[in-house]
Parts: structure tokens; sequence; C-alpha cells
């Protein structure tokens, strides 16, 4: 049996811990067994500038999530109902592909569950030439044992940090454990890449993003969060404020959720990073907050 296949078998890869046997068509709490699958590969123009830039981040989204979060964009692909199989040789031709694109990096969206997979994919593309970063975009809810068996082969993390409290987690994530399991993955995040690295052109090569979306009524909460990073990693970290929280239809009856973040809501998450002193930063401006921003998951 392979190293893959022993990781899949009994499977511990997120704080869940399910213990589902995937390799025999088990489904565990991210809803997927062993098989890979992809809901999109391709350019993707939205992150952050320095993940983005000119040409576009080569963004491959796997099929699944140990998180389900209940406002989630992308529910579809998190529930597992969209997605195409692709086989580990099929996963690293995709990022040669989109190295060939142009792609500033491969940018790996919700990959909790599928990291032996992803390793030996990346094993085979090194050796044909992959040589651009290759970012890893979490939801934050890692194990840092799973972590650990990254280091050396991401070059940044771009990684949620949603909640500090657990009230929040628990309701909106079923993951009351969220902050208990998110500050540890972080520390394993910045001890693996160390402080940021910039190409010439302004590309991050090396590093950490920490993203939180604010939601609708949580400004407390976000505040909170903004003070946690800060104060434990100061300028290690970049910080990156989200105002693009849309309420999608099927949470249109959450008293709390049913809404858009207030601009008034958000000045004041960014006011009070800037007061606690935060230059290493990113915010949104504009209307990120619309289905527009979210992409088409067809296959491509």
């Amino acid at each position: 049996m392979t190293y893959t296949e022993r990781l899949l078998k009994d499977c511990t890869l997120c704080p869940r811990r399910c213990h589902a046997n995937r390799l025999r068509g088990e489904r565990g709490a991210c809803g997927m067994t062993d098989e890979i699958r992809i809901a999109r590969a391709a350019l993707h123009p939205w992150e952050e500038p320095c993940i983005s830039g000119e040409h576009g981040s080569g963004t491959v989204f796997f099929s699944g999530c140990p998180l389900q979060c209940v406002y989630c964009q992308n529910r579809e692909i998190a529930a597992g109902r969209l997605g195409k199989p692709y086989t580990v040789q099929k996963l690293a031709d995709a990022f040669l592909d989109l190295q060939e694109q142009h792609a500033h990096n491969v940018n790996l969206v919700t990959p909790t569950h599928m990291v032996p997979q992803i390793l030996d994919a990346l094993q085979l593309a090194k050796a044909q030439g992959l040589h651009i970063p290759i970012v890893y975009n979490t939801g934050g809810y890692e194990n840092t044992e799973t972590l650990k068996l990254l280091e050396g082969w991401v070059d940044v993390y771009l990684t949620d940090f949603k909640y500090l409290s657990t009230a929040l987690s628990g309701a909106y994530s079923h993951a009351a454990d969220y902050a208990e399991a998110a500050k540890p993955a972080l520390a394993e995040m910045v001890r693996q890449t160390g402080a940021a690295r910039f190409s010439p052109e302004g590309m991050m090569e090396q590093g950490v993003i920490v993203r939180h979306l604010l939601l609708p009524g949580q400004t407390a909460d976000a505040r909170a969060v903004v003070e946690y990073l800060y104060h434990t990693y100061g300028d290690r970290i970049w910080i990156s404020l989200m105002n693009q929280y849309t309420p999608l239809p099927w949470v249109q009856q959450d008293p709390l959720l049913c809404r858009r973040v207030t601009r008034q809501e958000y000045d004041a998450v960014v006011d009070y990073a800037v007061a606690l002193g935060v230059e290493n930063g990113f915010t949104q401006e504009g209307e990120a907050a619309s289905e527009s921003f979210i992409p088409q998951f067809e296959g491509e």
C-alpha cells in the first residue's frame, strides 16, 4: 500500500478526523471519496493583486470541503455535486497547462482533503518542468500534521481566518472548534514560509496571506480576528479584509445572513486595523459583493 493510500484508508486529513475509508468509496466529512474531482481549472483574475497579477492565478477548484459553511458561494462544488474526475496524471497536466497559459502560480482551492493526491501530482509536474509558485488556498480549518506534509511543496499560503467566536463557527460552519484548529494551523504556515518575498513585478513568491470575510453584523468578531492576527504575527503576514459577502438564495431566510455588509461596517473594521498599526494588508473596493464575481463552475 502506498503512502497516499494509507492516508486515505483511515482519513484524518482535516480536523473532523472522520476516519472514513475513502479508498473503499466511503465519503469523508468533506463529502468525497478518494476520487479527485475538479470543478474548474482556469486563469482567475480576482484574487489579491500579488496573486492574480496581470495574467491571472492558475486556480484549480477541488470538489468537496471539510467546512460546508452555510453561506458558501461555491456551495455546489463544496458539496461535491459539481466536478469532473481527474487522475493524478491529469491533475499534473492541468498544472503544467496553466503554466503554459502564463499563470503566475498554481492556486489550489479547497485542497485539504486531496493533499495526498496533490502531492503525487506535484511530484509528477515538477519532474516535467513545473516551476511557478504553488498557492494553498484554504478555509483555514487544517490539521498541522497535514500541513507538515506540504513543507517544501507550497510556496504561498492563502488562508482564511473566519472566526474567533465558537458560537459563530458552530452556527455557520458546523465547526465550533474552528479557531482551535486555525490558530496552530496558521502558526505552521508561517513557520514554513517565513517572511514574505515578492518578485520584481510585485507577485508574491513566498509567504502567508490571511483573509477575513466580514459577515453582516459581525464587526466585533472581525475586530477580534484582526487584533489576534496582528498581535500574534505583526508584519510577518499580510491581512486581506474582504467585503464581498453575497447573500445567496439559500440564506435569504436567515435574519443575519440575508443582507450584505454595509459600507459603515466594513469601514469600521478597516479603520480598526489601521489604528492597530496594520500596514501589510489588502482591502476591497467597489461592488465585490456580487454574484458576477462568482466563477462559473462548468468544468473549464
